[in-house]
């Protein structure tokens, strides 16, 4: 910007010496105010640059601090879903088991297809555990916070999953009870 304002300058200067032969006196108080504006602005130009600069700083920092927010947000969906899913297992499949209505060669199967969706979460856990507390992978905040989304997601189907199983069972108990208490009434006629 100084460049071009001592270039105008030396332009002017120049011109106005070749063209002053026969013409009328020119007033430098015009031309130097006008040079002391154009300073001005170079200057505001150039505060401007640093402040377009430190905003951009700034909308980074945000945008790290959402990347890290999000991560958060979904390990502890993840973290809650997985609780969730370990507090279903425990209790309702004990429920289930030790239903009389659950026949002994059904228990091996409900005990390996519910182990199966654990044995799932828990290796899902040791995987994100492994990502946020090492940087061995060298995964970036974009592809770290993907990842986790994903496996937030993988969660909440387990869930869904291991509800719609334990509401299976729950309502084939049901009927099974039913069935027995109609086959087993007494009759009076």
């Amino acid at each position: 910007m100084k460049r071009i304002v001592i270039l105008a300058v030396l332009i002017l200067t120049f011109s106005a010496q070749s063209a002053a032969q026969g013409m009328p006196v020119y007033d430098n108080t015009n031309f130097i105010s006008l040079t002391k504006s154009l300073f001005e602005s170079a200057k505001q130009t150039a505060e401007l640059l640093k402040t377009v600069e430190f905003l951009r700083e700034q909308k980074d920092n945000i945008v790290k601090v959402n990347a890290v927010i999000r991560e958060l947000k979904a390990a502890s969906e993840l973290t809650r879903n997985h609780q969730r899913l370990f507090k279903t297992v425990r209790g309702d499949l004990r429920q289930i088991l030790s239903s009389p209505y659950i026949h002994p060669d059904e228990v091996s199967r409900i005990s390996s297809s519910f182990e199966a969706i654990m044995t799932t979460a828990i290796d899902d856990l040791e995987l994100i555990n492994h990502i946020l507390s090492s940087d061995f992978l060298k995964m970036s905040d974009a592809e770290r916070t993907s990842l986790l989304l994903t496996k937030e997601r993988q969660s909440q189907e387990m869930v869904a999953e291991i509800t719609q199983k334990t509401e299976r069972y729950r309502d084939i108990i049901a009927f099974r009870r039913m069935q027995d208490l109609i086959n087993n009434r007494e009759t009076n006629y």
